[in-house]
């Protein structure tokens, strides 16, 4: 495994380093924040979901060492599982599709009422969701997708297949894609 760019900084946080604290947030902010808006669809919960992560963080950051995942993969994991939380609040079910074969189709374009795609990333399945945001919006590789949301790349290929083909659905049935 290649040296993980945040190893140093995590451990300086660790130390009580302020410096290094107000580093990591001004790095991580921006994707955690867009992370937790997407999955949520509620920019207040959002920033508060982002709080609670980097409380986590500084609280952790000490304990914290480099392993399969890289330190970015965490901070993602830790903010989903936040997400979760929430939205087990909001009594959503969290339920997981059948499998079934990968659709090579591409992501709805962005270009199209950004607004309706967000509101459509909503009414998927929450896997489905986080998979098709790790990889689309947070640009993670597979390989980092699927080990933050600690499944095999087989499965995170599966989930980006069926999301794909669920938003292409809701967009059609709405008007939005054809």
């Amino acid at each position: 495994m290649s040296a993980d760019p945040d190893e140093e900084l995590v451990r300086r946080v660790g130390a009580g380093d302020s410096a290094a604290v107000q580093t990591l947030v001004a790095r991580k902010l921006p994707r955690i924040l867009s992370l937790a808006v997407r999955m949520l669809g509620d920019a207040a919960e959002a920033e508060d979901v982002a709080q609670e992560t980097f409380v986590r963080i500084w609280r952790h950051a000490s304990s914290w060492r480099r392993g399969n995942a890289r330190f970015d993969s965490w901070i993602h994991r830790v903010t989903l599982n936040l997400c979760y939380d929430r939205l087990r609040r909001r009594r959503e079910l969290v339920t997981d599709d059948l499998l079934d074969m990968v659709d090579p189709a591409p992501l709805p374009d962005a270009r199209e009422e950004p607004q309706r795609i967000e509101q459509a990333l909503q009414a998927i399945a929450p896997r489905q969701r986080e998979a098709i945001i790790l990889v689309y919006y947070q640009e993670m590789s597979n390989i980092e997708a699927a080990a933050t949301l600690e499944i095999s790349v087989d499965a995170l290929e599966s989930l980006l297949s069926r999301g794909r083909r669920a938003l292409h659905m809701i967009l059609a049935r709405d008007g939005v894609h054809d």
